[in-house]
């Protein structure tokens, strides 16, 4: 009997932990540190019905500090400083402003936060931003992450520093 239900159990986790997986169209971007910094890291996108879940890992941050963090309009890290990724991703001409809350460009995300050994590990979901289809689509776009904090307000940028770390979105 027990063994019965240690078999229930085992099979109603396991199904809890496949329905919650997400399994739509993927995207990743390998961030390469821009001149005369050593920001890496890797950044997986996965489409799940209206979101796209957006995890991973940066590294080579200050420690301890936000980082603005931003899905840019051109797949581009051919400058050794990252302008050449344009300016933010935004299909949809708005304010730049905060993810997820109220009119924000798509490619505004949320800051990274940096732990004491200069590490931000994050997983959050995004409906501004699609993974192979539509007008906010991320393939092929930049991925940048900033020196600075993100404020929200200051247009069209949130001013947030100089680009540390850049990507290109390829399909995953």
């Amino acid at each position: 009997m027990i063994f019965r239900l240690t078999l229930v159990a085992s099979a109603l986790v396991l199904s809890a932990c496949a329905s919650s997986t997400p399994s739509g169209p993927r995207a990743v971007a390998q961030l390469q540190s821009t001149t005369g910094n050593a920001t890496t890291g890797t950044i997986s996108f996965t489409q799940a019905g209206d979101k796209v879940i957006i995890a991973g890992e940066v590294r080579g941050l200050k420690p301890n500090a936000e980082h603005g963090f931003h899905v840019h309009e051109k797949g581009d890290c051919s400058s050794g400083d990252g302008l050449s990724a344009g300016g933010h991703f935004n299909p949809g001409g708005k304010s730049h402003g905060q993810h997820a809350m109220g009119t924000h460009h798509a490619g505004d995300l949320p800051s990274l936060k940096a732990d004491a050994n200069g590490v931000a590990k994050f997983n959050l979901a995004s409906t501004s931003v699609t993974v192979g289809s539509g007008a906010s689509d991320i393939i092929g776009r930049g991925l940048i992450v900033h020196r600075d904090p993100d404020d929200y307000k200051t247009q069209p940028t949130g001013n947030a520093g100089p680009r540390l770390a850049c990507a290109v979105i390829t399909r995953g």
